[in-house]
Order: structure tokens, then sequence, then C-alpha cells
């Protein structure tokens, strides 16, 4: 087995188009096929079906591209490693994120890990939470950002930041006649929320908020990102949960943000490593995590617009 073999594998599983492929591949397609018959050969399974209407991974096929993607991610691991030793870096530290990071939290990290031990080079991978959990067993990433301590065994889970939640509301909205929102209130009105497959942790989380109340709700949208659902509120096509960091760097015009009546929810992030683990780089990235602070809060019941540009002036 090539690495040829593995290439022709994810573009045809990716493309589930054989001529497509190939032209992604830049090879013709009769020796694409007899690439993916080689290997089909070799590892003694079918991972494709393939008929006149279509192509589709088999059982194995899925499974197997599960593995050979983070046979790539290893090698571009590698190659990333050797670029950072020859331009001075001594180290590296890759942090996978899940669930969403609150921007400003992120960027004061990565300023302190320059300031601090510029020699260590920091890698970020953007991925959902369930890839992130198997990405730490099989040494992928060395550490992680997720919203959810529900990792199993051989990972450790520790909250670093919690955030009140809130309701945000299109302005003009009726609910804005409350101070302080009443869950049963805001479950009368289509909500939008995050997509489990994007944000699972995240959206564990809200699920719990969601449950206290007796209402079932009703969901007219899943995005899988915090712009896109701002924008939709701002249409008023729908209410929408955040949390309060996120609202303070908002520039969607037309969303007013209001707190829970009672005790506002807190939604918690936590890092993630493996059990484990020795490593005095990822120590140290550990404390410094523990000295960022919370973001400026924004005063309930002000957009997050009006909020910045009076903070500014």
């Amino acid at each position: 087995m090539e690495l040829r073999h593995l290439r022709c594998f994810i573009a045809v599983a990716e493309e589930l188009h054989f001529a497509r492929a190939a032209e992604r591949l830049h090879i013709e397609q009769s020796p694409l096929s007899r690439t993916i018959k080689e290997l089909e050969e070799e590892l003694g399974v079918r991972l494709f079906v393939r008929t006149t209407r279509n192509t589709r991974l088999t059982v194995a096929g899925k499974l197997f591209l599960e593995h050979v993607q983070r046979v790539f991610i290893a090698l571009e691991q590698a190659r990333e490693s050797v670029k950072a030793a020859a331009n001075g870096f001594y180290g590296q530290l890759r942090v996978a994120l899940s669930d969403g990071i609150t921007p400003s939290r992120l960027s004061l990290l990565l300023a302190l890990c320059r300031q601090e031990e510029p020699e260590v080079e920091i890698r970020l991978f953007e991925i959902p939470l369930a890839q992130q959990i198997r990405g730490l067993h099989d040494d992928l990433y060395d550490i992680g950002f997720g919203k959810s301590d529900e990792v199993g065994e051989g990972l450790i889970a520790s909250a670093v930041w919690s955030d009140p939640l809130m309701v945000a509301v299109p302005e003009r909205h009726p609910l804005l006649a409350y101070t302080r929102i009443p869950l049963d209130e805001v479950l009368r009105y289509p909500l939008v929320l995050c997509d489990p497959q994007v944000c699972e942790g995240h959206t564990r989380q809200i699920d719990r908020v969601l449950r206290r109340s007796n209402l079932d709700p009703l969901i007219a949208e899943r995005v899988s990102s915090f712009d896109l659902m701002m924008a939709l509120i701002s249409a008023g096509f729908a209410l929408g949960l955040v949390t309060e960091p996120y609202m303070t760097i908002s520039r969607e015009s037309g969303v007013v943000v209001r707190p829970l009546e009672g005790r506002s929810p807190m939604l918690t992030t936590y890092l993630l490593r493996r059990e484990d683990e020795t490593s005095e780089v990822i120590s140290r990235f550990i404390s410094r995590v523990q000295t960022i602070e919370f973001p400026k809060r924004l005063r309930p019941g002000v957009s997050a617009v009006s909020q910045m540009e009076k903070d500014v002036n």
C-alpha cells in the first residue's frame, strides 16, 4: 500500500464520483479505478458501492476513511514540525478547538504564549468535539478546548471559563418588555440554535437549560456559525441563546440581549488533555489559560453594537 493509493481513496471518498475525483487528482479515470481496485484487493474488502447512478462508501470504506484522514494529519504535522525546526522553533503545541472559543480570550492566550515562549509553535485545529476526543487519544493533538466534560476514560476535562447564557432578541420584539425573560416565555417563540454536529458540547449544555421548562422548544434553524445566528436574529427570524462574551464582539445591528429570569445559567468551557500527559510545555500553557480574564461584560438590554460604540467613546 502506497500513499498514492490513499490519496486516490480520499479523493473518491470525498467526491463520491470517480470522474470528479480523477479531475481533482489530474489523472485519467481509468488509472484511478485501477488504483482503487488494487487497494480493495490488498485490504480484502470493498470500499465503494458503484452503480450507474452514484458511488457511495461501504461501512468498511467509512471506517477506513477515518483512519486514512488521521494518517494524512500526522504526515502534515510531521512536515510542519520539520519546517518549524528549520525556522528556529524548538517545540510544537497542537491545540484543538471545538464548540467555539471566545475570540477575545483566544487572541489574549495566543499573544501571551508568543510573548512568554516564542520558540514554541502553536498550531490550531478547529474540529468537532468527537474528532477532538479521538485525536487526543491518538496523539494527533496535545490539548483542546470544548464545552463538555463527557470525554471518557484516559482524558481529563478541567473547567476553565464559565459565561452567562443570554437571550438574543430582535429589536422591537415583545419580549423586550421583560428586564429578565422567563424561560417559558422564550420557548413560545422560534429559536435558532447551534448545529449539534458542529457544536456538540455547546448543544448539550443548551439542551440541559431548555429541559428546565415543561415546554418543548420550537427550533426554526440549526446553524454552524455565530455570525449566521446573529444575522437570523437581527432579521427577526427567531430568538437565540448565546454566551455573554460573544455578544461583546458582535457587529450585527438590531440584536438586543436580555438575561434569563432567575439565576443566569452558565455555559462552561473545558480544557481537555490526556491523563498521562507530563509535558512541561503543556503545563505552562495550562497556567497561561488560567490567567486569562473574562472579557468586559455586556449590560443586559443593550444592543451589542451600541455597547461597543459607548465603550469606544
